[in-house]
């Protein structure tokens, strides 16, 4: 079996754990891609698994579901290590199985990687983590401090061993494995199998479920495909200026979940732009009124899931745009799939996170294609637009033979109010623009941050940033994230502007502390939004966002059931 075969059962047949499902129904997971199908039943079974497939397939659902699935949460132990080549892919593995467990209380997952400070990382591990991801040379920096106690570990696995190869950490690996007990599971997942790694699986593993899955390449001749990286503007600001730049019949938006369909497709409508939502919670009929109006060019614009977007076939559909990247290769093949049919040239247009940069590279291989990066449209561009349309719209009217009842109108106006017809065609532009500018104007400069915004870097040994007097028109609200974890600027202000849809510029100033931040939103938030940004998470954390309590700290933190006495010199004095 490869990955171009149809999954015909759901993630609730596969024998997980029940609080792991309502947690991939949120995420957008609908059905089991070929690995997650053949890797996990085993993986639930005890077997050791021996995986060959590459980045993009969902092996990081496959290894992590089962094993989230056998964690005993009363256990505060390390019971499962999963070790990775690089911090970013340690931290996006970490935060994937943060996100897939958010329904599991008390369960903690702990990324350890080097270029971190040693002592957050060393009290998140005090504090007990069921689970560690890590590179294998911090791993064995903690373990040969003692802060890291394997023991006890029932599950252990090796994510892409071939780039650890690649890089020199085999001998690392290695030695991790011979000092973890030897009635562990272990699954090794790698793109190849040199010789070395088959050494390793055969040294280690116990007689493995062996599995690959071949990656099937596509041609893609006819659709041109481009990316964004999300940076600097949300991604609703940066589709809207997408779709406003780009020459487009009919669109496809994609998403990962059915709730994002409906929101968007609504923000979308708000912003004057005929879109309906199609995901796989729409009855049958209204489905195909959608669809039938899509063709009948009475909605230009679906904003939909994979799974509802499967066997779509509308020849219209100029353009596809990823506004959520999927999870693997095989779903973006079949997203841009929907353009350039019949014939026709198409467009797929894909807005990649820097965090994803490693999906984009399986996508380009999947699809036998480079990516082109592409800027979004400057000011410029769009009332360049604009303007070639509006001209356009005039030229098209002039030779309507509606005209001939406004002409005689319009000579008595010129004539009883002595009017140049220049000036009367001016006015009538604008009141055909109901009140809406024909120009796009330039937003404000962002203000720059300061030095006590602060940076990401350095150690602990940094004084905490003075909190500044609020701007007039700003609330302050304390995030539960701070430098301990990781957390820079930069990220919170990405998450907010992505969650919130809020410009950048309009996020003030951010304040990071050893174990919590500040940041400085405009007033009147909406609730909801509120809400959402309470849930969202930066450095695998949930933000916790509510109102700053300048006078009292602990005020603004949540209850706890054991206070712990305040430390000297301790900042913020919370401890979790």
């Amino acid at each position: 079996m490869n990955n171009t075969e149809t999954v015909a059962i759901g993630f609730d047949a596969l024998g997980l754990a029940d609080a792991l499902l309502p947690a991939l129904r949120k995420i957008g997971y609908e059905m089991p891609s070929p690995i997650q199908a053949r890797t996990i039943p085993p993986l639930l079974a005890g077997r050791d698994l021996l995986g060959q497939a590459q980045t993009g397939t969902g092996k990081t659902a496959a290894f992590a579901l089962p094993l989230l699935s056998k964690i005993d949460i009363a256990d505060p132990a390390t019971q499962g290590l999963i070790l990775a080549p690089t911090r970013e892919l340690a931290i996006q593995v970490a935060e994937a199985c943060q996100s897939y467990a958010s329904h599991m209380r008390d369960f903690h997952v702990v990324p350890i990687y080097g270029g971190a400070d040693y002592r957050g990382q060393i009290k998140q591990l005090r504090r007990g983590a069921q689970l560690v991801v890590g590179t294998p040379g911090r791993v064995m920096d903690h373990m040969r401090r003692g802060t890291l106690d394997l023991s006890r570990i029932r599950h252990l696995v090796l994510d892409e061993a071939d780039e650890m190869l690649r890089m020199g950490f085999i001998d690392d690996v290695e030695w991790i494995l011979e000092q973890t007990p030897a009635q562990r599971q272990t699954a090794l997942f790698s793109a190849t199998m040199p010789s070395a790694i088959k050494r390793i699986a055969k040294a280690h593993l116990r007689e493995p479920e062996e599995i690959t899955i071949k990656v099937k390449t596509a041609t893609t001749e006819r659709i041109a495909q481009r990316y964004w990286t999300v940076t600097g503007v949300n991604k609703l600001d940066a589709l809207t200026r997408i779709l406003e730049a780009e020459d487009f019949d009919a669109v496809i938006i994609f998403v990962r979940t059915k709730i994002a369909t409906q929101e968007l497709a609504e923000r979308l409508r708000a912003r004057g732009y005929g879109a309906a939502p199609l995901n796989g919670d729409i009855a049958q009929s209204q489905r195909e009124q959608t669809l039938n109006q899509l063709k009948a060019g009475k909605v230009d614009i679906l904003v939909a899931t994979d799974v509802a977007a499967r066997g779509l076939d509308v020849d219209r559909i100029t353009h596809v745009i990823n506004y959520d990247i999927p999870y693997d290769t095989e779903a973006y093949i079949h997203r841009i799939g929907r353009t350039g049919r019949a014939g026709r040239n198409g467009e797929a247009i894909l807005f990649v996170a820097p965090r994803e940069k490693r999906l984009l590279r399986a996508i380009e291989k999947a699809t036998n294609k480079s990516i082109t990066p592409m800027s979004l449209p400057s000011t410029a561009d769009i009332n360049q637009k604009r303007i070639a349309d509006f001209k356009q719209r005039i030229t098209e009217t002039v030779t309507s033979e509606q005209l001939d009842e406004f002409m005689p109108l319009i000579e008595d106006v010129v004539e009883e109010q002595q009017l140049n017809p220049l000036h009367v065609a001016a006015a009538l532009a604008l009141i055909a623009q109901d009140g809406t500018p024909l120009l796009l104007k330039e937003l404000p400069a962002r203000p720059k941050r300061t030095r006590e915004d602060g940076d990401g870097r350095g150690g602990d040994n940094r004084r905490a940033p003075a909190e500044r007097p609020l701007e007039k028109d700003m609330d302050r609200y304390r995030l539960d994230v701070g430098r301990d974890h990781g957390a820079k600027p930069g990220h919170i202000v990405g998450c907010i502007a992505n969650e919130a849809d809020l410009d950048s510029q309009y996020i003030g100033h951010i304040a990071i502390h050893d174990r919590y931040a500040t940041v400085d939103l405009p007033k009147g938030m909406p609730k909801e939004i509120l809400a959402i940004l309470k849930k969202a998470r930066v450095a695998g954390r949930p933000l916790n966002l509510r109102k700053w309590q300048a006078e009292n700290p602990r005020a603004a933190a949540k209850p706890r059931a054991r206070p712990k006495k305040k430390k000297t010199g301790e900042h913020s004095g919370e401890r979790r």
